[in-house]
């Protein structure tokens, strides 16, 4: 399962109608490995691989934010607590390139300190070849978590608060999930069993993260009196299949 944000994006300004009309693309085959990272908090540096898959020369940028969640969703700010060494990438067909990922800012400490965040900001530079006449170029983008642990904590944890409120349209949630313990929550494989005992798939993929002392919200097509009836839903956290209470914060009307 895929555990990052991964976008294809035209260049130029080109609307994403012309796609449909285009007889030629050309895409890139920058590729990342590993797709998050996890320091303890006596760890100064950890890397990743870039690597290059396609038959045309790659250039890549890479930037650091810090990566925290509010009322209106995730926030990024730059940010020189992580620094990537080399944040300039020219990859040749075939080639790879190891990223040195140094931890720059002191860990988090203290009675009740929490997991910290980051993301990795990897942008192809689209290039426009000699060979290349028509068509569109596509450049990937990639976001990858980055996670430093507490000083004196081997492992955190999510402690997680489900409440949903029933959509004006009666067929959807706004599915509301609040994070008190020390270490982010990666939700994924939403699912509720109704009163059949048959499954009913909500979420199949990745829905989002939930970072330690942070809420978030997404609305969920699912039907409300199963949801009601049932006030249990099943979600994978960080790879492991669980089953979650869920309440309702207010009657339907």
């Amino acid at each position: 399962m895929l555990n990052f944000w991964l976008r294809r994006v035209a260049i130029h300004g080109i609307l994403s109608g012309l796609l449909l009309s285009s007889s030629v693309a050309m895409a890139s085959g920058l590729q990342v490995s590993p797709i998050s990272l996890s320091l303890q908090a006596k760890e100064n540096a950890s890397g990743l691989t870039l690597s290059n898959t396609g038959d045309d020369v790659v250039h890549a940028q890479v930037r650091v934010y810090h990566w925290s969640q509010d009322g209106k969703g995730d926030q990024l700010t730059a940010s020189r607590g992580l620094l990537a060494s080399p944040p300039m990438i020219k990859l040749q067909p075939g080639e790879k390139q190891l990223i040195r990922v140094i931890r720059a800012a002191a860990p988090p400490s203290g009675i009740g300190a929490v997991e910290d965040a980051y993301r990795l900001s990897i942008n192809e530079i689209p290039v426009k070849s000699a060979e290349q006449k028509t068509g569109l170029q596509f450049a990937l983008s990639y976001s990858l978590p980055v996670f430093i642990q507490p000083v004196g904590i081997k492992e955190t944890s999510p402690k997680l608060q489900w409440n949903y409120t029933v959509q004006p349209d009666g067929n959807q949630v706004a599915m509301r999930v609040s994070n008190s313990g020390n270490g982010r929550a990666q939700l994924a494989k939403l699912s509720i069993e109704d009163t059949t005992g048959k499954n009913i798939e909500i979420n199949p993929g990745l829905l989002g993260y939930v970072l330690p002392g942070a809420t978030m919200q997404w609305t969920l097509k699912v039907p409300p009196n199963v949801l009601k009836n049932s006030g249990k839903i099943k979600v994978m956290i960080n790879g492991t299949d669980t089953i979650q209470d869920v309440t309702l914060d207010s009657p339907t009307r």
